[in-house]
């Protein structure tokens, strides 16, 4: 029997079989994808067959999916959703602060399966001027580079009306930070689906987790196997990289790898070489100094193999 995984509890899989049967199903221990080592072989959105007893026995291969390193597992990777067709990033200024070094791994990683990403900044109403004029500067720097920007607020509704073509026909992957107002977002989206929401601790400024797994939302009541979906995932603290090569790295960075075809060497690695036209656009300030951070912050995880939190 064939099926779409619509939600992972991290034990079990709810699957939404083709003949519009919901299945909870169970991935023996041993079961693994092409020699990916990920802490959840089975992501919502994967295609499936279920044999009996209700066990899930193989996996369509998926045309992308969005991945980031294992928190507390440095080899494993954890896999955010498969077969997605768009992402909304959601990011605020304040309560909490998304680092602009979190967006661009994001979009890296993005990159890298090829799965274009909508920034979506909220919390619009919270902004004094200062932090407008701010908000406004990181919207220009990422539409500069080639990503879509919209400014919202959840809670108020501003400009909330306005995504929902951006999602017709579509299966799109909400994430983002703890506490940036994801759940209060698809309340607003999808009125049905009653996501609990939390308020931001005022101790450390950081979300409070409300969602705990994954989750296919339909955006109409209806099920089938051609519903428009949000796919909404628990709040991520820091976004790790995962099996990027150093060569490779410099293409998920749109600006970046648009100057280095002008570098002198073409094994250039843009942090000392002579003739570097990426370090001469960073100087010139035709590259933002955020997001060579964010680059050298990425190649850092490849030397030392680490994995930063903060991040």
């Amino acid at each position: 029997m064939q099926g779409l995984v619509i939600k992972n509890t991290g034990s079990w899989y709810t699957v939404l079989t083709d003949d519009g049967q919901l299945l909870d199903c169970k991935v023996k221990g041993n079961f693994r994808i092409k020699g990916i080592r990920s802490t959840n072989p089975v992501a919502v959105g994967d295609h499936v067959t279920v044999g009996e007893g209700n066990w899930i026995t193989e996996i369509e291969d998926r045309r992308n999916y969005i991945i980031r390193k294992s928190i507390n597992l440095s080899k494993q990777s954890h896999i955010l959703a498969a077969n997605v067709d768009q992402a909304l990033l959601v990011v605020t200024v304040v309560k909490p602060q998304t680092s602009t070094t979190f967006i661009d791994r994001f979009l890296a990683s993005a990159e890298a399966y090829r799965v274009p990403v909508i920034l979506i900044f909220n919390k619009t109403d919270l902004l004094n001027d200062e932090e407008r004029h701010y908000q406004q500067m990181m919207i220009e720097l990422y539409e500069t580079i080639g990503y879509e920007c919209r400014a919202i607020s959840a809670e108020t509704g501003q400009g909330v009306e306005e995504l929902r073509p951006m999602l017709e026909g579509k299966i799109t992957l909400l994430s983002g930070n703890s506490g940036v107002g994801k759940s209060t977002l698809i309340n607003r989206l999808v009125p049905h689906a009653n996501q609990r929401t939390a308020e931001i601790s005022d101790a450390h400024n950081t979300g409070m987790h409300t969602t705990t797994f994954s989750e296919m939302i339909p955006l109409t009541p209806h099920l089938s196997p051609l519903t428009s979906y949000l796919i909404d995932t628990p709040g991520i603290k820091g976004f790790g990289t995962f099996d990027m090569e150093r060569e490779e790295l410099t293409s998920y960075f749109k600006e970046i790898f648009e100057f280095s075809k002008q570098c002198r060497f073409s094994d250039c690695t843009h942090t000392h070489e002579p003739g570097c036209a990426v370090l001469k656009a960073v100087e010139d300030h035709y590259i933002a100094q955020s997001r060579y951070q964010s680059y050298l912050s990425m190649l850092d995880d490849k030397d030392e193999n680490k994995y930063r939190e903060a991040y």
